[in-house]
């Protein structure tokens, strides 16, 4: 568990809605499928960030809750929705340990996407287990690249991660940063975590990708200010610098601005409480 420092995404939230990928489109079929949902119920999206997940997942349900300790990201995620009309979302500003106080269940399921890791997983998911509704899921969505086929280039260059990760370092240093401290190094699989709690060993199951994702340069160099190890904040008075060097880099690499990116496919861990 990582102790939560108030300041790991400072200036990101902005970044993250348009420089973060999207999840597979058969994201929203998978969990109808898998969950039996039929519009009722009430969804829990823990560490939602700007909202991503829970504003494109909570027309399946009744309601949603979009809980995070960042009040940045909390006030994008209200603002994306107010813009799409979606009126069926509550935000809720607080951590995952303070659950299930923050924000009480039930829930059809609870969700993590990409923000599992940030917490102290066995004692969130024993938290979450008695918040569901029997026969609930909790379920966590992440891309994950290793081990999954990469598809063919729809034409724009791939994006150069590993020079604007050297340009990173060139400004922050090789030790990966977050907030005002370092990056944890994750050593095992959620699936290692949520096998030591009551819900015992999850299912876990891969939607493809977007194949031909075509992203400018602009929502390049976001996705990287949306990071907690290259977040704005962390580069000072010198972010105007990187940035401008990294738009240089990308203008060398595709005059035209246009980069492929393959984020992966979007694997989803798939837990049930029984009942």
């Amino acid at each position: 568990m990582v102790r939560y420092d108030p300041s790991i995404y400072r200036g990101a939230a902005v970044h993250y809605r348009y420089g973060r990928p999207a999840y597979s489109p058969r994201l929203e079929a998978l969990f109808t499928e898998e969950l039996d949902l039929d519009g009722r119920g009430r969804l829990l999206d823990v560490g939602c960030g700007p909202g991503i997940l829970t504003i494109r997942l909570a027309h399946l349900f009744e309601e949603a809750v979009g809980l995070d300790p960042d009040p940045e990201m909390i006030a994008e995620g209200r603002r994306a929705a107010q813009e799409q009309g979606i009126t069926n979302i509550t935000w809720v500003q607080a951590q995952a340990e303070d659950l299930p106080g923050a924000a009480p269940g039930p829930y059809r399921v609870v969700t993590f996407g990409q923000s599992f890791w940030w917490t102290d997983e066995v004692r969130v998911a024993e938290a979450v287990y008695d918040m569901l509704e029997p026969g609930g899921a909790l379920v966590l969505i992440v891309h994950t690249v290793e081990g999954r086929a990469v598809p063919p280039s729809p034409g724009p260059p791939p994006i150069p991660h590993a020079e604007i990760k050297a340009l990173v370092q060139k400004y922050l240093g090789s030790t990966r940063r977050a907030g005002q401290g370092i990056a944890p190094v994750r050593t095992h699989r959620f699936e290692d975590a949520l096998v030591r709690t009551r819900f015992g060993t999850p299912r876990v199951i891969f939607a493809p990708g977007i194949p031909d994702l075509v992203r400018d340069s602009e929502s390049v160099l976001s996705g990287y200010f949306s990071l907690s190890s290259s977040a704005p904040h962390l580069f000072g008075d010198r972010v105007e610098a990187f940035a401008n060097e990294v738009r240089e880099l990308l203008k060398a690499r595709s005059p035209e601005g246009l980069f492929w990116d393959w984020p992966g496919d979007t694997e989803v861990v798939l837990a049930l409480k029984r009942g």
